[in-house]
């Protein structure tokens, strides 16, 4: 039951980003979107503590002609994982954006900084 459930999820992410994907400026390469200017800085968020989720910061994004700020949110956490935040990267003569993911905590030494 849970494999179908990862793909009716991946068919909608895929279907989600196929519909915005007109209105972005930029060209397609390698699967995907490259925009040409770099995104500005990123904004400071005031992120409050909350048991059992992890914040995925914000981002900027390119939805038309000009760059949105995309405002971060909580998501559960996962056990035995650890997320990595997703970023902006340059690739030749453009920005592309690689969306965060989970990964294994093996190996990832957790410290608590209160």
């Amino acid at each position: 039951m849970r494999p179908l459930r990862n793909i009716f999820a991946s068919i909608l992410v895929a279907g989600a980003t196929l519909a915005t994907v007109p209105a972005m400026t930029g060209c397609a390469a390698e699967g995907a979107y490259v925009i040409e200017d770099a995104p500005p800085p990123a904004r400071e968020e005031v992120v409050v503590y909350k048991p059992g989720y992890v914040w995925v910061h914000g981002r900027w994004t390119h939805p038309g002609r000009r760059w949105a700020w995309q405002s971060g949110h909580y998501v559960r956490e996962r056990p035995a994982q650890v997320y990595v935040e997703g970023r902006w990267e340059r690739r030749g003569s453009g920005h592309v954006w690689v969306d965060g993911r989970w990964r294994s905590r093996s190996g990832v030494v957790i410290r608590d900084h209160r």
